[in-house]
């Protein structure tokens, strides 16, 4: 994708604060002095089977960049994918009051959209928010001796394999939907009250990708430990298990991090796996000064975020944003 952008033109606009230069979360827009307008689009295809539960979880996943950056959402659309004439109507309700039920809890309206006729249904939200320009938070501001903090467990990818499959068990789905479904709101009120370096959700391209994403973009190095990253239990016992039951995607960013990527000789194929599983509403992922490490932790864990776990530190300065995983 980023080999497509730069075939793109620049963008020469200097009230674009935020573009695609880095691959941050979000677009920003400066419209004053002390305020900007934040941007972002999101939308996929079910990856539960409930459409209720499908739709929280894509509007979770949205706004989740907003959060990402620092930022407040304000309003959002609906774009919506589906097929009048092949499913019941019912479906599409019950797809979109789950993410109206869950912008309402993130205290935000969804105010109106775009619905297309489409024979697999996909949905998710374009979100507009506010911040100060000021306090942007962005991916590529790491520093070395930074504390990575990681606020949701990994694994979400094979556990939605498993659930097309038909052989996810009933507590793993309620498990990886409960994970899916909470908003990044409490992570990012914490993180914005203590002051962080830098932050990026954790989703597609899994949590090497993005983190890889952050290095590149700070000029630093990261070293993080892999035991020490929060995993689904269910996930884990999946791949372990069972290899194929790994996504594709999952497998092509475990391909993509080799080049920047350094593993133990002690981590299994399993445990890469797991690090470059694609994810869908993960959690944030925060690169911390060491000095304010036990107040984030602090913080997340009174703001009650799934899990608050420190997962590695930012290394010296490093052009090509090595990423070492320790066992």
């Amino acid at each position: 994708m980023q080999k497509i952008l730069r075939e793109l033109p620049p963008v020469r606009d200097p009230n674009v604060l935020v573009g695609i230069n880095t691959g941050d979360d979000c677009a920003v827009y400066q419209i004053t002095d002390d305020l900007a307008i934040i941007q972002t689009v999101d939308y996929f295809t079910p990856i539960v089977d409930d459409p209720y539960d499908y739709g929280a979880i894509a509007v979770a996943n949205s706004l989740s960049d907003i959060y990402a950056m620092g930022a407040s959402p304000m309003f959002a659309l609906n774009i919506v994918g589906f097929h009048t004439r092949g499913m019941p109507l019912e479906i599409l309700t019950r797809m979109m009051k789950g993410g109206a039920d869950k912008a309402r809890e993130a205290g935000i309206e969804i105010v109106g959209g775009h619905t297309i006729d489409d024979k697999e249904p996909k949905y998710g939200l374009a979100v507009t928010g506010v911040l100060d320009p000021a306090a942007i938070v962005y991916n590529s501001t790491a520093q070395a001796g930074d504390v990575l903090f990681l606020t949701k467990p990994i694994g979400t990818g094979i556990i939605a394999t498993a659930i097309k499959r038909g052989i996810a068990s009933e507590a793993a789905i309620r498990r990886v939907t409960e994970i899916m479904t909470t908003l990044n709101r409490a992570a990012a009120e914490a993180m914005v009250k203590v002051g962080v370096n830098a932050c990026t959700d954790v989703t597609g391209y899994g949590l090497l990708g993005h983190l890889g994403e952050m290095t590149q973009g700070s000029g630093v190095g990261a070293r993080i430990h892999a035991r020490a990253v929060p995993t689904i239990q269910a996930a884990r016992d999946l791949v372990f298990e069972d290899l194929n039951i790994v996504p594709g995607g999952t497998k092509n960013n475990l391909e993509f991090v080799q080049a920047f990527t350094n593993f133990d000789p002690g981590l299994s194929q399993a445990e890469r796996l797991l690090l470059a599983d694609a994810q869908t509403s993960g959690g944030l992922l925060i690169s911390c000064p060491p000095e304010k490490a036990d107040e984030l932790e602090s913080a997340l864990k009174e703001a009650g975020t799934i899990v608050h776990a420190k997962i590695g530190i930012m290394e010296a300065e490093d052009d090509t944003g090595r990423i070492d995983v320790l066992v």
